[in-house]
This record gives C-alpha cells, sequence and structure tokens, in this order.
C-alpha cells in the first residue's frame, strides 16, 4: 500500500504542478479519481495474471481466468476499502468482504441482464453496449461502495 501511496503522491505533486486547475477539479472529486486508478489497476490485474496462467505457463483457461480474478478481486477489494474510501476498521472486514463479493455477484448479472437487453432488445453495437454498461455499473458500484459497504460512521 506505500507503494500505491508514493507514487499516487508523485503524480498529485506533477499533475498540480503542470494542470493546476484540473488538479483543483480532481483534487475536489478525489474519491472518484482514486475510484478509478483502483478499478483500473485491478483490471490489469486480471488481464496480467491471465496472461502469465495461460498465456505463460500454460494452464487452463477456466483454471487461470479463475484464479486472475481472484487474485484481481482481492486487488480491488484492498485498494477501495483502505486507499480510496479510507476505510482502514478491521472490525468490519469480513462483512465488507461478503458484502463486497455479494455486490460484484450482482453486477455479474446486471452485466449481463443489460448485455442482453442493450444488444438484442435495443440493437446496440455489442462493444459500444458494453462501454455504456461498464459507465452504468461503474456509477452504481461507487454508490454502494461509498455509501454502504466502505461507509465511515
Amino acid at each position: 500500500m506505500n507503494a500505491i501511496n508514493r507514487l499516487y503522491f508523485r503524480f498529485r505533486n506533477f499533475f498540480s504542478r503542470h494542470f493546476p486547475r484540473l488538479y483543483s477539479l480532481c483534487d475536489r472529486r478525489k474519491s472518484v479519481v482514486k475510484f478509478v486508478i483502483a478499478g483500473s489497476m485491478a483490471g490489469l490485474t486480471d488481464l496480467v495474471f491471465l496472461f502469465i496462467f495461460h498465456g505463460l505457463i500454460g494452464w487452463p483457461i477456466v483454471f487461470s481466468t479463475s484464479l486472475a480474478f481472484i487474485l484481481a478481486f482481492l486487488v480491488s477489494f484492498n485498494l477501495q476499502k483502505f486507499w480510496t474510501f479510507r476505510n482502514y476498521s478491521q472490525r468490519r472486514v469480513f462483512g465488507q468482504l461478503f458484502l463486497y463479493l455479494f455486490n460484484a455477484f450482482i453486477g455479474l448479472n446486471l452485466n449481463g441482464f443489460l448485455m442482453h437487453l442493450f444488444v438484442n432488445e435495443l440493437n446496440i453495437w455489442y462493444l459500444l453496449a458494453q462501454m455504456a454498461v461498464n459507465l452504468i455499473l461503474s456509477v452504481y458500484n461507487y454508490i454502494i461502495y461509498r455509501f454502504l459497504i466502505f461507509r465511515n460512521k
């Protein structure tokens, strides 16, 4: 976590010097910016480990995908909990982990439903539909994480 914080502060200092107006806007919406960065890091973790497990090691695709998902899930949970929403409480961590996993299951089902709706019913191109669904689910996830799972009392 310290490495992530150091990288974040280095980027923040560079950004504030070279783009002060944009930095001011992002600083007011810090948790949203961190949410996007943490989500991107989790997505990158998923892709990198999928490539390592299946592409380099040669493990079966389903096993590799599952293992990469688990690692990305853990990266995402830790970054969102401790870095994005600065929720350091250890008292509720297992409950939060359960809610986070349950929310991921809901998101998976919403993704499938919305993709079916957009592609099959509304005839939207599948890649554009997935981008729209990702945006919708990102807003949904931010609200759930901020006000339910990682809320600070």
